[in-house]
């Protein structure tokens, strides 16, 4: 492989890796998820493969489109601000009434189905992460050649695989302290703040788009 692609390869790595360590709702998720211990690889594996889906998309094209279309991405923005609402709403409720409370056997622990549905919301309603993989990553990536947009592309979705599961790693190191009752009120209550932040922030953006 000549030097020019190792370059492409490095470029599409960094870009990714710098745009996914910002806070948000899908790092939250996987976080939080690794802490309790709820499936944390699956939940990794599944945000890899939405934003390795993400970013084909955004490689191959379709970022230049919804990147000049504000209805589109106006329409996207919505959705996942209602999305984020809801999730944030649920963090109060299980900091409220203690739903969340321990590392214990006795702790309800979400179906498979919850699980995987969340994680797939978090990752493909989350207009951050569209703007992210599919208008920025894809934007910038159209100058390249078409094999650079593909070593290109392959950067930036090992720098999410690499993060993904390092965050799932992370949340199972923090458990320890997670043990305790009151540790588990105080996340929900940060995921909750984040989330609505975030909802109030990309649904404020949304409206001024499509509003223009």
């Amino acid at each position: 492989m000549e030097l020019a692609s190792y370059s492409q390869y490095v470029q599409g790595f960094a870009l990714s890796a710098g745009l996914i360590m910002a806070i948000g709702a899908q790092n939250v998720f996987v976080l939080t998820q690794g802490a309790r211990g709820h499936r944390p690889w699956l939940v990794a594996g599944v945000c890899t493969a939405c934003d390795g889906l993400l970013i084909a998309a955004g490689v191959g094209g379709v970022g230049v489109l919804a990147g000049g279309n504000p209805g589109i991405s106006g329409l996207l923005a919505l959705a996942g601000a209602a999305f984020l609402a809801v999730y944030g709403l649920r963090a109060f409720r299980s900091a409220a009434t203690g739903a969340s409370l321990g590392m214990s056997a006795d702790t309800a622990r979400p179906t498979l189905r919850a699980i995987v549905l969340t994680a797939l919301g978090v990752s493909l309603l989350n207009p951050h992460a569209l703007l992210d993989t599919v208008v920025l990553i894809g934007g910038l990536s159209s100058t390249l050649t078409p094999d650079g947009r593909v070593l290109f592309g392959l950067g930036a979705v090992t720098a999410s695989a690499c993060w993904f599961f390092a965050l799932s790693l992370g949340g199972r190191l923090l458990a320890p302290v997670l043990h305790q009752p009151g540790a588990w009120r105080v996340l929900d209550v940060l995921v909750g703040l984040t989330m609505w932040g975030l909802a109030a922030s990309i649904g404020r953006e949304a409206l001024e788009r499509l509003l223009a």
